[in-house]
């Protein structure tokens, strides 16, 4: 097991929860008193984090609305993970990036996202195989979450496609459990919105972390989810929710009730 997967699975035991909180702060819709400020997502998301990590085991921003504002998000995600790691360490980080490129490319992406803004794990597509993931795959200290089957409507445009009988997210699901985990730091993402192969994967995967996303504002059922993911150390998923947690009236709440719900769904 790497480092990554044992802060993932520590911090579970400690706060006996299964939830992900994704830091999606979209400019756009961040209430106006943070929009107003100097330095609207980090304010948020610092708001965001004092309401929510009694109830969390991970958070996961998605870049892509900090890139949308240029140097500026940017400094503010980095302004963001430092006050997780100054504040809450052991809370596991999830950068939603979905990178993936030839070798140089991806040893440029590892320092930014492992070193330089401090990332434990971040989202990655199989499509130019292992060789080119290597240098996220040989980062021993931190987690690779693969794309397997995603939570969006045409996701089996090509995940489903039949390779000699099989759907290509059955080819990855087992190409990255037999081959690509030999340094135990690899996790999947299966979306929550197709159980039946969120089933599959799991009998695949064995008791391989599985990053769920898809519940919540993506209409995803928790409690079946839950049932279907769930390895055998009634562990072993990340329940992402961003929008219905943080564009809530209440977020702690939000988180709280969530994490309730996961507990309450856990296969006893």
């Amino acid at each position: 097991m790497s480092a990554g997967v044992e802060k993932y699975d520590t911090r579970v035991s400690a706060v006996g929860s299964l939830l992900c909180v994704g830091l999606d702060s979209d400019i756009d819709r961040i209430p106006e008193v943070f929009r107003n400020s100097d330095l609207p997502q980090f304010f948020f998301n610092q708001w965001i984090i004092d309401t929510t990590h009694p109830y969390v085991a991970a958070y996961k921003p998605n870049i892509a609305f900090y890139e949308a504002r240029g140097a500026q998000g940017l400094n503010e995600l980095q302004m963001t993970m430092r006050y997780l790691r100054e504040q809450h360490p052991d809370i596991f980080t999830i950068c939603d990036a979905k990178r993936a490129d030839i070798g140089d490319t991806n040893t440029a992406y590892v320092t930014a996202i492992f070193d330089e803004l401090g990332f434990d794990a971040v989202t990655l597509h199989p499509y130019l195989g292992r060789e080119a993931l290597f240098p996220f795959l040989g980062r021993k200290d931190k987690c690779c979450i693969i794309l397997c089957h995603t939570s969006n409507p045409g996701a089996d445009e090509f995940q489903g496609l039949l390779v000699d009988g099989k759907p290509i997210w059955e080819i990855v699901a087992e190409r990255v459990t037999q081959e690509w985990n030999a340094n135990g730091n690899c996790m999947l993402v299966m979306g929550a919105t197709y159980l039946e192969t969120l089933r599959r994967v799991r009998a695949i995967a064995g008791d391989m972390t599985l990053l769920i996303p898809g519940i919540g504002a993506q209409g995803g059922d928790i409690e079946r989810a839950v049932a279907a993911g769930v390895n055998n150390q009634k562990r072993g998923i990340i329940l992402n929710a961003a929008r219905s947690v943080i564009f809530s009236d209440q977020p702690g709440n939000a988180a709280r009730n969530l994490r309730d719900i996961i507990r309450l769904a856990i296969p006893r």
